[in-house]
């Protein structure tokens, strides 16, 4: 029975790809929804693209292995979200755009557009790719097959109705998984605390440090710092993020929705901690990702069972197509079709993107079956991204009063980029600071000291 659930709910999310299909009429359709989604809409989808496979199989296994402090991956995100509804959500919905690239265009010009759009595929890629691993994980609870086969299979779902509807597929099945992620996760919470007997059995069953907060042993001051810069920023300024707000009818929307959301993390971010510390009672010796999915066999019954693992299944997915179509209209609009000499037609943009929507699809699950982690496919992509681009992004919005230069941004770009992929990959740290965050300041460092260079040059 969980199997036809699963099934059926796949089926009915190529349905909705199929039926959106009817009403992409060109690259405003598919890229922005013609820019006239409504509160619902943007919040819904808002909300699913943040409640991914990193919050609920990777935050539930924090929780396993580290108690409230895995929360803290979720509470950056909505600090950032925060920050964004306060001061940026209104004035990047005015920019009328399709891809978060075209802002650096108006900020440094077309060379620092190129430099960011090739570090966001990079990125997001390793994004995507996190998804595709968690919604594996969840599969293999109730499905006797390879990992591999379970990781292609959703690959394949998520790619093809993105596809067919593009923005439109996205915020519409976006907004019914949002409901069905809030459902699955507060009616998870009673039955997780009856079972391991309550907050108070759990106290005498954990150690005191699974109740430590805001850190712990395990989760030092150094640690919530980079979590605050290399996550939390990502939610300040994200290309996923952002393309949620570029769809908004108006600038009232956006900023209301995004609030919205920043809001409502805020409780979930514990209550998924909780459904992984409960696990730790029951199952102390699972891997930590295991955690949630291993809860939902342990609780609900056969059927209900389907239920829950479909709404988890819709955590991942709504991340990874979001993720999935902001990255191949980025390589489409911001890579390629700069550089023909003519303007592209509409119907070859869109061929194109389509196309790209495959191949970047492809690559991601390559990375996944590679990784095979959770967390390690977020933070690869995360810190490439931050360190690379918040401190161009974000300075660039009052480019004019720090008297910030075109060279700067783009060795801003370069270097804090790729310092941080190369000491993500090969293990580097630097006085004792990991390659990420290092990477991160010194790309400030580098666009104000560098911008100051050009300055004189020029």
């Amino acid at each position: 029975m969980d199997i036809s659930i699963i099934f059926i709910y796949f089926v009915g999310l190529i349905f909705i790809g199929s039926r959106s299909f009817r009403n992409v009429k060109g690259i405003n359709s598919f890229f922005v929804a013609d820019r006239g989604a409504s509160f619902l809409f943007v919040a819904g989808s808002l909300f699913a693209t943040v409640i991914g496979g990193s919050s609920t199989v990777g935050m539930a296994g924090l929780g396993y292995g580290m108690g409230l402090v895995g929360a803290w991956w979720l509470l950056v995100g909505a600090l950032g979200l925060f920050g964004l509804a306060l001061f940026l959500a209104e004035k990047v919905r005015g920019y009328a755009l399709y891809t978060l690239p075209e802002i650096l265009d108006i900020q440094y010009g077309p060379e620092a557009k190129l430099c960011a759009s090739i570090l966001i595929v990079i990125a997001w890629m390793g994004i995507i790719a996190g998804q595709i691993v968690a919604a594996g994980k969840i599969l293999e609870t109730i499905l006797d097959f390879p990992p591999s086969f379970l990781m292609t299979i959703t690959a394949f779902v998520f790619i093809t109705y993105t596809i067919l509807g593009g923005q439109y597929s996205v915020v519409r099945t976006d907004t019914i998984q949002s409901m069905i992620i809030i459902i699955a996760i507060v009616v998870s919470i009673p039955l997780c605390l009856s079972k391991v007997g309550g907050v108070g059995m759990m106290r005498e069953a954990l150690a005191h440090e699974y109740f430590s907060f805001p850190v712990s042993s395990h989760f030092p001051w150094k640690t919530l710092v980079t979590y605050l810069f290399l996550v939390g920023s990502t939610y300040l300024v994200g290309p996923d993020i952002y393309s949620r707000i570029f769809c908004a009818k108006d600038k009232k929307i956006a900023k209301g929705a995004t609030m919205t959301v920043a809001l409502t993390l805020i409780p979930f971010a514990f209550l998924i901690t909780i459904i992984g510390m409960s696990a730790r009672v029951l199952f102390p010796r699972i891997s930590p990702e295991a955690a949630f999915p291993t809860m939902i066999n342990y609780l609900f019954p056969i059927g209900l069972n389907g239920l829950i693992i479909a709404a988890l299944l819709s955590a991942m997915m709504s991340s990874a197509d979001t993720c999935l179509l902001t990255t191949s209209t980025i390589l489409s609009v911001d890579i390629i079709k700069p550089l023909y000499s003519q303007d592209m037609s509409e119907r070859s943009l869109l061929l194109l993107s389509r196309l790209f929507i495959v191949l970047i699809g492809f690559f991601s699950l390559i990375i996944a079956l590679t990784l095979k982690g959770v967390i390690s496919s977020l933070l690869l992509g995360y810190t490439v991204y931050t360190s690379g681009l918040i401190f161009p992004i974000l300075l660039g919005f009052y480019r004019d009063t720090l008297k910030l230069k075109r060279g700067g941004a783009i060795a801003a770009i370069v270097a804090g980029g790729g310092l941080s992929l190369i000491g993500k990959l090969l293990g580097w740290s630097f006085f004792g600071i990991s390659a990420g965050l290092f990477g991160f300041f010194l790309s400030g460092i580098i666009l104000i000291v560098g911008s100051k260079i050009f300055h004189i040059r020029q």
